[in-house]
């Protein structure tokens, strides 16, 4: 699973132009699924994310979780995280999981970051066509891997 997580003061994603999930503070998340990925993968991801400190905290330190400032969380499935590029120049997606395994892994990371953040999680929609706009803070951009 790899996962790029940006601090946004703001975030939406839309399919066809109809809105789909929008967020105000917290993080974006693009998420990619491995075939290989498992409840605990998710699990650790998802613990990972919550308490991740990359928000300020009075002093200027980034010191503060999404939890601890009251953040929001969007999550957007994106394969192409899965991609390798390092022969020629049209990427492999091998790498990424088929839709009938991400799918549920989509659907089961979501629903951990909703247990965890006791908040509802808007998403994009799996597979579709979006269009994903934000306002990055900071800018902050972290990649997570497991």
């Amino acid at each position: 699973m790899r996962v790029v997580v940006q601090r946004v003061r703001e975030a939406r994603v839309t399919v066809e132009g109809r809105l789909t999930g929008e967020i105000g503070p917290g993080l974006l998340v693009l998420a990619g699924f491995a075939p290989t990925d498992s409840a605990a993968t998710l699990d650790w991801v998802a613990r990972k994310l919550v308490q991740l400190r990359i928000f300020s905290d009075e002093e200027g330190k980034m010191n503060r979780s999404v939890q601890d400032v009251g953040g929001q969380v969007l999550v957007v499935s994106q394969f192409t995280l899965l991609a390798d590029a390092s022969k020629g120049t049209r990427p492999s997606y091998i790498g990424a999981a088929p839709p009938a395994v991400a799918v549920p892994l989509y659907e089961q990371f979501v629903q951990l970051l909703t247990t965890l953040l006791g908040q509802p999680v808007p998403t994009g929609e799996f597979g579709a066509d979006m269009q994903v706009a934000l306002v990055n803070d900071g800018p902050v951009t972290i990649v997570l891997e497991r």
